[in-house]
């Protein structure tokens, strides 16, 4: 009989090409490596091919792009989940497709073990493995990193030792993930709250002080929900995430500097760059201002944060992510319009918006002459809006009398 398998999450970065050794050594096991493709731009080819020159007895590569942003990234943005009213969640998105596929490659290898190249510390380990769980409770997980207890100088030096090729040193010792909807950047200086990111922490945006002196207009067109178009030209969701990220980056927008509550306990220090993750979910919700009902935008608004929260912390197949859904699937239904965007100096302006699902009536709106609404009704909408508030202030200055 041959060596038992595990499919390990491949990325070609510091983490999991330790992995692939670390797991040959400690557990005897054949590797697997999977590069999922969700827009990072990386030469994919060329990180499955490293996995086999480190040493992988195998390495696959899904492009997984369009599912990325159809199943994931655009569910999200109908909820308008950013967690903690800054972060767009861009990895938090992408961990449960890479589950699913580690899941589905370990079904077609006849694998009874995956792994990733997440550490003790962060999010990601229990995006994971709770994507698993729920996908395939049977497959066992290793985390090579957080078993290992090896710090990032000490990864570095083993792959040196080891003659593995990685895209960190100690001298620039940044932990980056990127995919469509963002790129994250943490580690070396940036653990200290204190200091401005140097430059080279960034990768999609200009600084501002280097955007254009002129504003692009965007106008984004949505059907229930989904974006569909730019300035009246119809593009595939992928595409339409990827020209927003470059003008948007031209234009200095979607740097975010944060501290984090991960679900873990601890606070962190994260460097985001999200141009389109900035820009969509500004058009989306003024939008949902236009065409949704007073009390369904308040309602859904508190739900957004549950929302961001669950997908934050690894929850994406829950039996309350499904029932989110299905509620803010319906309140999509008419979110259909365009909304113009002005880009300019780091900042995304909405400047315009329309639609013939619109809510805005001039006519009650206007204070010209065209002005219809009933003022003389409101004197008496007052009084009952007011009433127990008014009887409550009676009864305490009795009190107070006494």
């Amino acid at each position: 009989m041959g060596k038992e398998k595990v499919v390990l999450a491949y990325s070609g970065g510091l983490d999991t090409s330790v992995a692939i050794k670390w797991l040959q050594e400690k557990y005897n096991l054949d590797v697997i490596a999977l590069v999922v493709n969700l827009g990072q731009p990386a030469d994919i080819e060329a990180v499955r091919d490293k996995a086999l020159a480190i040493g992988a007895v195998e390495s696959y590569m899904i492009d997984a792009r369009k599912e990325f942003a159809e199943e994931f990234v655009l569910p999200a943005l109908k909820a308008n989940a950013v967690y903690e009213g800054r972060y767009p969640l861009a990895t938090a998105l992408a961990r449960p497709l890479i589950a699913k596929h580690l899941v589905e490659q370990a079904g077609r290898s006849g694998a009874k073990t995956v792994a990733h190249g997440c550490t003790g510390k962060g999010n990601d380990q229990v995006r994971f493995e709770v994507s698993v769980a729920a996908l395939n409770p049977f497959l066992e997980v290793i985390a090579p990193i957080r078993e290992w207890g090896v710090s990032r100088e000490g990864a570095i030096e083993y792959a040196r030792k080891h003659g593995i090729p990685v895209p960190v040193t100690k001298k620039s010792p940044y932990s980056v993930d990127e995919n469509l909807w963002g790129r994250s950047c943490e580690c070396g200086v940036l653990e200290d709250p204190w200091v401005e990111p140097p430059a080279d922490a960034f990768s999609w945006t200009r600084d501002v002080s280097q955007a254009p002196d002129e504003p692009d207009y965007m106008e984004i067109d949505f059907r229930a929900g989904k974006p569909v178009a730019i300035n009246g030209k119809k593009k595939e969701f992928v595409k339409l995430i990827l020209d927003l990220n470059r003008v948007g980056g031209k234009h200095g927008i979607g740097r975010v500097d944060m501290l984090e509550n991960r679900l873990v306990g601890i606070k962190t220090r994260e460097i985001y760059e999200c141009p389109a993750a900035i820009i969509l979910p500004l058009a989306h919700r003024e939008l949902e201002a236009l065409t949704l009902e007073r009390d369904l935008v308040h309602y859904k608004a508190g739900l957004e944060q549950k929302y961001a929260e669950v997908v934050y912390y690894g929850q994406w197949y829950s039996p309350l992510k499904e029932a989110l859904d299905a509620f803010i699937d319906k309140t999509q239904e008419s979110v259909s319009g365009t909304i113009r965007v002005k880009l300019f100096k780091g900042n995304a302006i909405v400047v315009g918006r329309r639609s013939k699902k619109s809510l805005y009536d001039y006519s009650l709106a206007t204070y010209e002459a065209a002005d219809a609404f009933s003022h003389e009704s409101a004197k008496g909408f007052i009084k009952l809006f007011g009433l127990p508030i008014k009887v409550w202030a009676k009864k305490q200055r009795k009190q107070e009398s006494r």
